[in-house]
């Protein structure tokens, strides 16, 4: 259950984070209207609560491999929203960014119960 609650939270982290900063960009640089900002800012404040809801109580922990997990999701966001293509590099970095996060969250032992 903790692997899939802190995936699920990484996935809801990056559509607030991405999300937001999409929103941002398109109200600064795309021409929308100002409260395209206003929504963009409210989701990176949701983004940084749903950071903390995470099972590992560290905060460098978690900033870090979600840190990959950015990488994948902003190229996934703009593949989807904005009809960006990804290379074979984009893909292959993303998947070195996810193998990381894999390496960061999941591969010591559990705790002794």
């Amino acid at each position: 259950m903790t692997i899939a609650k802190t995936i699920l939270l990484f996935i809801l982290a990056a559509a607030a984070e991405i999300g937001g900063a999409w929103l941002v960009w398109q109200s600064v640089r795309g021409g929308r209207d100002w409260w395209w900002a206003g929504l963009g800012v409210v989701a990176l404040g949701i983004y940084g609560f749903v950071a903390t809801l995470q099972p590992d109580a560290h905060f460098g922990r978690i900033l870090a491999a979600y840190g990959g997990v950015f990488v994948a999701g902003s190229l996934a966001w703009g593949m989807i929203f904005d009809g960006f293509r990804p290379d074979r590099w984009d893909i292959l970095g993303s998947a070195i960014c996810l193998l990381g996060v894999a390496v960061i969250m999941f591969a010591r032992p559990a705790p002794p119960a």
